[in-house]
């Protein structure tokens, strides 16, 4: 599931459709995870896109009239490509706008169609989708006070604690194991045990690791590319994540594999505690 870096990179790369107006819609499957609103073709004709933003792992697109939230699912991924590239099995979704005179194509293309195109005239802050979520990794609202106020309440794994996007928002399955070695922190460990010296070198942890796989694109281990095709590289600085039976980057010790909440979870014995 592409996670909070991937849906950022995804924004950046569409910042050229901003102040473009749409010219056409063409919806070829409505049966995404919630049902694609019939009358999206006529509710976005001629409408500009003001703006992109992004709330947790959903895009928010401000038009002239309303929102289109965005949502990638499991497996969903939006590319920018010209009216000549034809589209192909799973793409399902194409909104087409003139850019300076250019026409450029936003294409939806999901394979299990876990993802989705909200429609909404109010503001998408106020949402049922995105209303509860917790605060966003790199906000100063994120802090040690913050987490440790949760954790001290928490009998659950750590991991399952910062993966909890009522918690905070887009620290999924990867930078969860990532930051979780980079604190030095076993991902099992019970949350209210932590220590607050320990919640504060984990809050760092999680910005550098959030901010760095942005920096490199994001991860690409199946089915996430940028919106030019392109894969991320930060799964090449991995420490631990999908790496079991490897040796430590640090240690030279084994990376080993659990199971927390049905997830995969990777870390290293020697180096967390």
């Amino acid at each position: 599931m592409p996670e909070l870096p991937e849906v950022e990179v995804t924004r950046l790369g569409l910042a050229p459709l901003i102040n473009g107006t749409v010219y056409n819609v063409e919806v070829r499957n409505f049966s995404l995870r919630w049902p694609v609103n019939p009358n999206l073709k006529k509710i976005l004709s001629s409408q500009k896109l003001i703006s992109l933003s992004r709330r947790g792992k959903y895009l928010l697109a401000d038009f002239s009239n309303g929102y289109l939230i965005i949502h990638l699912g499991m497996s969903g991924r939006i590319s920018i490509v010209s009216e000549k590239k034809l589209p192909i099995k799973h793409d399902h979704i194409d909104i087409c706008f003139k850019v300076d005179g250019n026409k450029k194509i936003l294409r939806y293309n999901d394979t299990r169609r876990f993802g989705a195109m909200i429609w909404t005239d109010d503001n998408p802050f106020n949402h049922k989708l995105i209303c509860t979520l917790g605060p966003e990794p790199l906000s100063d609202e994120f802090n040690t006070d913050y987490l440790f106020d949760i954790v001290k309440r928490k009998t659950q794994p750590i991991k399952s604690t910062i993966m909890d996007s009522h918690t905070v928002v887009g620290v999924g399955n990867i930078y969860a194991s990532e930051s979780l070695f980079l604190a030095s922190i076993r991902p099992q460990r019970q949350s209210q045990k932590i220590k607050k010296k320990e919640i504060r070198v984990l809050v760092g942890s999680i910005k550098i690791v959030i901010q760095k796989a942005i920096e490199r694109g994001g991860s690409t281990l199946n089915d996430f590319y940028s919106v030019n095709g392109q894969s991320g590289y930060f799964q090449n600085e991995h420490k631990v994540y999908a790496r079991e039976n490897e040796c430590c980057t640090n240690c030279n010790g084994k990376i080993y594999l659990l199971k927390i909440a049905q997830r995969s979870s990777f870390y290293c014995k020697k180096c967390q505690i």
